[in-house]
């Protein structure tokens, strides 16, 4: 549980370095004339910092729902996230609303907890931004095919209407407190039954839900039970509960879980390695797709998950991933240090001292890990009797 004066903490570090960013990064407005709607739609973008200097990166996109109001927080806390390693730098599309209700409903409701008889606009509104905002956005900027759908309330209820009924239109959904009675509960319905019909579905979903009505409280909890029984492989659902926090604040309260378990860090985590040098090659491999751009674990990183199975006694799987390190960086006298290391825990000492003579022998005298590399070449003799 997320409590109320850590909300406030951080709201007010949110607030600051939200209004500083805005200096910092790009916002453009743009209008769309559009022929599905028949109407004038306005959106705000946000370009990363970088965006005006490196002209060959290509980035992931944001389509947000209710305007650039509910930029600042999702903004600032990306920028965090991306300074620490842990996401990327993105593109965030604001879209402006018009009628909300219309376009963020699918369905017409009829329940008297909201607007009897309004709404229902929702695939056309989602039309519109399949056909012509997101083409729109390829063609005027430098993006790559990864983009999350993010939206609260009634936009979180759109947001999970486009998970089940386009599942090839995003590839990350996040719905802060989804207004998932609306209309009978027709969304939430439809739901249920696409997560029981497909056994795979490679996405992220992230949903939470605030102080609600009871009444609501029991569709959403109906609904998230559901999904965790009858989950999808490859889909990475993530659920927060904040029984304190409001309605209109869960945006604020689930900000940094949502994106921080959607974007995989630079940095591969202990936990992720559940099946050796495979695993670390899926891994990557996700983190590539994220950033658009080919990613190879950095020399170090592959060290320290080895070391780590080393402190574990699994010698076998260990060696393996130093290998995979010396494949990846054959002239770092480090990666060979670390092979080194391997043999000599798992007591295969010749070995050992093979690898830590190449790693001598990449090495030059004064730098930072020679002296190491010859006190384990000292020692693997002795124990040889060389």
């Amino acid at each position: 549980m997320l409590h109320k004066y850590m909300l406030g903490i951080l709201l007010t570090l949110l607030s600051g370095c939200g209004s500083a960013l805005a200096h910092e990064q790009h916002q453009q407005t743009r209008t769309i004339n559009s022929k599905l709607l028949n109407e004038q739609r306005t959106v705000t973008i946000q370009l990363p910092n970088s965006y005006l200097n490196n002209t060959d990166q290509k980035y992931p996109v944001i389509y947000r729902l209710d305007g650039k109001e509910s930029m600042a927080i999702e903004s600032a806390m990306l920028n965090k996230l991306y300074q620490s390693g842990s996401a990327p730098e993105v593109i965030i599309v604001a879209i402006e609303n018009t009628d909300r209700t219309r376009d963020l409903t699918p369905t017409v409701n009829y329940d008297p907890r909201g607007p009897v008889g309004a709404g229902g606009g929702g695939d056309k509104f989602l039309d519109f931004v399949e056909k012509e905002l997101i083409p729109y956005v390829n063609q005027s900027y430098r993006v790559h095919d990864f983009k999350v759908f993010s939206g609260a309330s009634i936009g979180g209820l759109l947001v999970l209407h486009s998970f089940h009924s386009r599942p090839h239109l995003f590839q990350g959904h996040i719905a802060y407190s989804p207004a998932v009675w609306w209309a009978d509960q027709t969304t939430k319905k439809k739901v249920k039954q696409f997560v029981s019909s497909v056994s795979s579905y490679n996405n992220y979903l992230y949903m939470n839900i605030g102080s609600e009505h009871l009444s609501m409280r029991r569709v959403y909890d109906d609904l998230s039970v559901h999904i965790q029984k009858n989950k999808p492989s490859d889909l990475k659902l993530v659920l927060n509960t904040f029984n304190d926090v409001p309605h209109a604040m869960t945006s604020a309260a689930g900000a940094f879980n949502a994106y921080h378990t959607l974007f995989l860090p630079l940095v591969m985590p202990n936990k992720a390695l559940v099946n050796g040098v495979s695993s670390i090659k899926d891994y990557y491999l996700k983190v590539s797709l994220q950033r658009g751009e080919q990613i190879q674990p950095q020399e170090w990183v592959l060290r320290e998950l080895a070391y780590g199975l080393v402190e574990k006694q699994a010698f076998k799987t260990a060696i393996e991933i130093f290998k995979y390190n010396i494949a990846l960086y054959p002239k770092n006298a480090d990666a060979y240090n670390g092979l080194a290391y391997g043999y000599e825990q798992a007591k295969q000492f010749s070995n050992a001292l093979e690898q830590v003579n190449i790693a001598l022998s990449l090495a030059n005298e004064g730098d930072s890990g020679f002296d190491v590399y010859k006190s384990r070449q000292t020692r693997l003799k002795s124990l040889l009797q060389l």
